[in-house]
């Protein structure tokens, strides 16, 4: 339940209860001694309630003011919105408030009546505050804010439960994933590593020159079994192959190059703080989008940016491939991959074809930092000036602070 949004149910009790202390007040003075400040104390005592749940210990304060103002004046009607108060402080938390308000409240409601003009006696006065503030009703306002604030811990920490639970039977279900294609792709890829490994050899002892083709297959094929290996064993929270981030993307970019691509990248701002889904996710996208521009774009020309900006982590990559705006492109594996991942984090993804031609993948990650750390972020981005960025197009690797 939301305790901070004023719904229709805290409207509904502010307005039946400003009605039920204004009855009372007509009825206590009879209707033709009217007190303009008594009526507007009641009725602010009773909308005051509407941000019961928003402001429990101001609303307190206020009911208990208003309480003491039109005792003070005469009207002799029970603080019913004071009641609300302090049943609204307690659903709160606030215990310590709730019970050092109400006894302030038996001594103040005391004195009030002494000064009102009634003319009670001491002991009436002590009678009459006893009536003022329903003690039976007030202790059972207590009870109930506490009673309540159980019951919604209670279903709070059930609904944690649930889905740590759900959260625990995923990780089991991915893991069980990653094994499955461990066994079935690891074959394969020692398959091909293989060959390319004997190719290598044979060419060294025929003294010919090894083709470039068979050594980028055969860096692909051991990147592809750690990667394998790194993932299965992340799965299982082992911390001796660590999952792949942003500091391994200068090596996405340098094999995508020894390929014969010209990749270029920028790197703008500090990466401070990035947390580890974040720092994942950014690898992925560059690694796939990489992927994607050597098997099917035909480009000579690919360029990733990836800025570091204070609330989020931006990511783009450019290629001159052959895509066009007429173009409608299907979305394999890797790109809705991608874009699952984006979505899970509550970023933006977009993935289109580029009105100068090629493709673009644009994402946006929400990235979290402390104060320290934004305020930092943010005093470094002042500081640096459009003069002193190196132009990103024009390096073929660029590391900007």
């Amino acid at each position: 339940m939301d305790r901070q949004r004023i719904g229709v149910t805290d409207g509904a009790i502010a307005v039946g209860v400003t009605a039920l202390l204004l009855f009372a007040g007509l009825a206590q003075q009879g209707p033709t001694r009217l007190d303009p400040l008594g009526y507007a104390l009641l009725a602010a005592g009773g909308l005051s309630l509407v941000w019961g749940r928003r402001a429990p210990v101001t609303v307190l304060a206020v009911t208990g003011v208003c309480a003491l103002g039109h005792q003070t004046i005469g009207f002799d009607v029970p603080a019913v919105a004071y009641l609300f108060a302090v049943y609204a402080t307690v659903r709160a938390g606030h215990h310590v408030v709730a019970v050092a308000g109400s006894v302030f409240m038996l001594g103040a409601v005391t004195l009030a009546l002494l000064v009102s003009p009634h003319d009670l006696a001491v002991g009436e006065a002590f009678a009459r505050t006893r009536d003022v503030l329903q003690l039976a009703w007030l202790i059972a306002a207590g009870a109930a804010g506490e009673a309540l604030r159980q019951a919604e811990r209670r279903a709070d920490e059930a609904e944690r439960t649930r889905e740590e639970t759900a959260r625990r039977r995923a990780d089991e279900e991915r893991l069980h994933i990653a094994r499955e294609l461990h066994d079935s792709l690891t074959h394969q890829i020692s398959v091909i590593k293989v060959q390319a490994e004997v190719a290598v050899h044979l060419a060294g002892k025929r003294g010919e020159e090894v083709p470039e083709a068979v050594l980028v297959i055969r860096e692909a094929v051991r990147e592809a079994a750690r990667e394998l290996r790194a993932t299965l064993e992340a799965l299982r929270d082992d911390d001796r192959n660590p999952p792949r981030g942003l500091a391994d993307v200068p090596e996405l970019v340098r094999r995508a190059r020894s390929t014969g691509l010209d990749a270029r990248l920028t790197v703008d701002g500090h990466g401070i703080g990035v947390p580890a889904a974040v720092d994942r996710t950014a690898y992925r996208i560059v690694q796939e989008s990489l992927t994607n521009v050597a098997r099917h774009a035909a480009a000579t020309l690919v360029k990733v940016r990836i800025d570091h900006r204070p609330d989020v982590l931006a990511i783009r990559i450019d290629d001159d491939g052959r895509a066009t705006p007429d173009s409608a492109p299907v979305p394999g594996v890797g790109l809705l991959g991608m874009r699952e991942r984006v979505t899970a984090l509550g970023g933006r993804l977009r993935a289109e074809p580029r009105a100068e031609g090629g493709f673009t993948v644009q994402a946006e990650l929400p990235v979290e930092r402390t104060p320290s750390e934004r305020t930092s972020s943010e005093r470094t981005s002042s500081v640096r000036t459009s003069s002193e960025r190196t132009p990103w197009e024009n390096t073929p690797l660029e590391h900007t602070p």
